[in-house]
């Protein structure tokens, strides 16, 4: 293993995100130096080492049979293990089973592991009232596929109200660096999309709020689509400003999501339901089925205190809630 003090070709400190990726991969001061960095100043960045890693591939059964020859402590016969097939799941004989992280997968336990111990996680809630969005879309979405050839989910949708608040509390779309807050220009949406193995992974649609819906459906169907077939290019993982994940894709009512460090908030969102609500009126008040969502956000209480926290998505909810049922697509 490399100490967390390892550096770079040219001897200055790398990143700490480099540094846990070094850590995570076991890569020693030999191969380091393999690699050629392309940051300032010759610095080995992340896309560097992600470039090495894709080349060099690593053996779990080597490594297993390396592990079982030199330890002290050989596994008795009702704990012996047998590998079942290839991809690194040890069998034992009492049923239970040993899996070893992708490489994917302890990358991503180590950024949250990291993020956990960076900022003081906290969380705010609300309840948004989507029926004219629903409305909306019911009545648009064959229309958008038939022109377009995109299918209209509500991803998009949700990302547009996410980008009109981030305007409005532009302080959500910054980074801390020691005691330093660097607030974006630039509004770069990662958005949480399933891989094909069951991993998350974030791409980022650069400079959202430049792109109409349009563009957003687009750049959402596109991004998740090369995500589940792992085809995403590097850059495109980067420079991500905010995050947002949907976590009613899979029932879920709601979540409180792990900020995506540097960044200083992440939003969920979840399932849609169908709600009885009081809806009041000038003639009185009446009961209603509603289209309703939960909709999360976890946030750097560092810097972001729960007055901001909560008028952020109570801005975003007033959006989705107040949308235009005659809205041209």
């Amino acid at each position: 293993m490399v100490s967390s003090e390892t550096s770079g070709n040219n001897g200055e400190f790398m990143s700490p995100l480099v540094k846990s990726i070094v850590k995570a991969e076991g890569l020693s001061q030999v191969e380091l130096k393999r690699i050629k960095g392309s940051g300032k100043d010759k610095r080995i960045t992340k896309k560097d080492i992600l470039a090495y890693l894709a080349q060099r591939g690593r053996s779990f059964h080597t490594t297993l049979e390396k592990q079982t020859t030199e330890s002290s402590n050989p596994p008795s016969k009702i704990y012996s293990t047998k590998t079942t097939n290839r991809s690194g799941i040890i069998s034992k004989s009492d049923g239970d089973q040993i899996i070893e992280m992708t490489r994917m997968a302890k990358l991503t336990a180590e950024h949250m592991i990291r993020s956990k111990q960076t900022s003081a996680h906290v969380q705010s809630f609300i309840e948004a009232d989507l029926t004219n969005l629903w409305d909306w879309r019911e009545r648009v979405k064959n229309e958008f596929f038939e022109r377009e050839g995109e299918k209209l989910t509500f991803t998009p949708l949700l990302i547009t109200a996410l980008i009109k608040a981030l305007k409005n509390f532009p302080l959500l779309n910054s980074s801390v660096e020691g005691y330093t807050i660097v607030q974006k220009r630039a509004i770069n949406i990662g958005m949480a999309a399933a891989m094909a193995d069951g991993n998350l992974i974030v791409p980022v649609i650069k400079n959202a709020d430049h792109l109409n819906l349009v563009g957003l459906a687009k750049a959402v169907n596109d991004l998740a689509h090369r995500a589940r077939t792992q085809q995403l290019k590097p850059e495109e993982l980067q420079d991500g400003t905010f995050t947002f994940t949907n976590v009613g894709n899979f029932e879920s009512l709601t979540g409180t999501p792990i900020i995506n460090q540097p960044q200083v908030g992440i939003v969920a969102v979840g399932i849609i339901r169908k709600m009885p609500a009081v809806i009041e009126t000038s003639q009185g008040d009446s009961i209603a089925i509603r289209k309703k969502m939960i909709i999360s956000h976890s946030y750097d209480h560092r810097i972001i205190n729960g007055a901001i926290g909560g008028q952020f998505i109570k801005s975003m909810s007033d959006y989705l809630e107040n949308w235009d049922i005659d809205l041209p697509i």
